[in-house]
């Protein structure tokens, strides 16, 4: 787990966060991650395209995510 924060860790923060803007709510209205994740609540995520949609707009927030605790466990 350390090596995958250290190698989140070197990411640039403008990278990461145009990442989300783009990819992680592409397309904008609705955002595909919220219909993806509403799907998967309502046990409707069923076709392999769709699990591949989830995992495709949740990757720039799952490195948000984990930018936002090595930035926290670095300044520790």
């Amino acid at each position: 787990m350390k090596s995958i924060l250290s190698v989140v860790d070197q990411l640039n923060w403008g990278i990461v966060i145009i990442l989300c803007a783009t990819l992680g709510l592409a397309p904008f209205s609705p955002p595909h991650i919220v219909e993806k994740l509403s799907m998967l609540i309502k046990g409707n995520l069923i076709k392999p395209l769709d699990w591949f949609d989830l995992l495709l707009h949740s990757i720039p927030w799952i490195l948000l995510i984990l930018k936002i605790v090595a930035s926290v466990i670095r300044g520790k």
